[in-house]
């Protein structure tokens, strides 16, 4: 069983940086593509930015050039570097992680608050 753990979550201001950590457990062989995923207050959830084993990226067009996925495969934590932060970021960030393939591997996170001041 895999499970998801996420870190770094708080408050910051406009236009400052925070960084996301999401420690992976358990038996992690079957997921290939891991992701942040965010859900504002009376909103959908939505991507963020995603990241593959191959190292492939994928990012929500609201976020492209300020945030920044990566991985650290030998610690087993994907990280969301989020720069020059915007009001419209605040949301509870939730780490995501599946397979592409066998589709019914979709694993989740319990999520961290971002909030920004303005």
């Amino acid at each position: 069983q895999v499970q998801l753990v996420e870190s770094g979550g708080g408050l910051v201001q406009a236009g400052g940086s925070l960084r996301l950590s999401c420690a992976a457990s358990g038996i992690i062989f079957s997921i290939n593509v891991m992701g942040w995923y965010r859900q504002a207050p009376g909103k959908q959830r939505e991507l963020v930015a995603t990241i593959t084993n191959g190292g492939t990226t994928n990012y929500a067009d609201s976020v492209k050039g300020r945030f920044t996925i990566s991985r650290d495969s030998a610690k087993n934590t994907v990280y969301l570097q989020m720069n020059s932060l915007k009001s419209e970021d605040t949301a509870v960030y939730y780490c995501n992680g599946k397979n592409e393939v066998l589709t019914w591997v979709d694993i989740w996170g319990k999520g961290t608050l971002v909030t920004v001041s303005e």
